[in-house]
């Protein structure tokens, strides 16, 4: 797969999901502990979204990263937007961030904090 195919792949899932975590592993098997920290805050919040294991891919796993001009793993998407990494969405939760954005995108939660 060519880097524009990539591409292709990783803007269709984005716009077609209103939260996607690209992620090592997968929702019920996180294989990293950054993944699993970002997944378990989306579990956490209750925030249905689309896990996409980019070991599963390697075309995936490097096309997400310049996708963004983001280096690393996990890759959080809400509404077709790039919120960050592990550290950005931590500090995003933390602080009542994460919810307030996924509350003002009108994206359903079961979970208020």
């Amino acid at each position: 797969m060519s880097e524009a195919t990539a591409h292709a792949a990783i803007k269709e899932t984005i716009e077609s999901n209103d939260v996607v975590l690209f992620m090592k592993g997968t929702a019920k098997f996180p294989q990293c502990g950054f993944s699993a920290q970002v997944a378990q805050i989306l579990n956490h919040l209750g925030v249905p979204y689309k896990d996409v294991n980019v070991l599963d891919d390697q075309d995936i796993r490097e096309g997400i990263k310049s996708f963004t001009n983001w280096p690393t793993i996990p890759q959080l998407y809400v509404k077709g937007e790039f919120i960050g990494g592990c550290d950005i969405v931590r500090e995003m939760f933390q602080a009542g961030e994460l919810h307030a954005l996924i509350h003002d995108k009108g994206i359903a939660h079961t979970n208020h904090g």
